[in-house]
């Protein structure tokens, strides 16, 4: 008896990602399980990296479909990757950027991103009509298709995850004075919480003080405590 090959999935109006492998390479636990709730919704697969260094060693491995690249992460710039990417000639996939701050998606398209996500990514409708449209016409579903009026909302014991990571990154920038990467993680991760007290905070750390930095710990120490409560 021959083995039965399997049928990869096909896209369908309720489904419209079937059929495609998304790669998100973030390092917020949060923001990733965002991701994840809304391509098993849509229908498509989900691999994880939390770094460049991991990113690479899946695309040895998988070819995905999609690849959604944070464009700040622990061992370099997304932008890096989405270079990379973008200068694959053949089987390229689709490439998103995705920051908490607006002011990345110029750096992401001109890496050579065919789009960007801003977070919060949490509206089911808004994943599905960004992924399509970047999508070859023949790999998107036919007719109509149903408007998705789902938002995800992650698991908070992922967001506790983040602020315990942001509090260690806060302790490390405090000692090299490097703040940049703190700031730019946790602007994510305020963005996704919809925490604007804590976003705000983090653009005043952006711009130095030492208030920010006793403010951005303070607050930290308050949702740690909310989280465990």
């Amino acid at each position: 008896m021959h083995d039965l090959i399997p049928v990869p999935p096909k896209p369908s109006p309720d489904r419209p990602l079937a059929g495609l492998t998304v790669l998100v390479v973030e390092d917020s636990r949060f923001a990733s399980e965002a991701i994840r709730l809304l391509c098993l919704k849509s229908g498509a697969r989900i691999r994880r990296a939390d770094r460049l260094e991991s990113a690479h060693r899946h695309l040895q491995v998988y070819r995905p479909s999609v690849v959604i690249v944070d464009m700040g992460l622990p061992d370099g710039s997304g932008a890096e990757l989405i270079s990379e990417l973008s200068a694959v000639d053949a089987d390229r996939p689709v490439i998103f950027g995705l920051s908490g701050d607006d002011q990345a998606e110029g750096e992401a398209m001109a890496a050579g991103a065919d789009g960007f996500l801003l977070k919060p990514v949490e509206s089911l409708a808004t994943f599905q009509h960004e992924v399509l449209a970047a999508l070859p016409s023949d790999a998107r579903p036919k007719g109509l298709r149903p408007v998705a009026s789902d938002v995800i909302l992650p698991d908070t014991v992922a967001l506790a995850d983040d602020l315990l990571n942001a509090a260690d990154l806060l302790t490390e920038a405090k000692r090299s004075g490097e703040f940049g990467f703190l700031v730019h993680f946790l602007q994510g991760v305020a963005a996704s919480a919809h925490d604007a007290e804590l976003g705000a905070a983090c653009d005043a750390l952006a711009t130095g003080g030492r208030s920010a930095v006793d403010l951005v710990s303070a607050l930290l120490s308050q949702r740690l405590k909310t989280a465990a409560a």
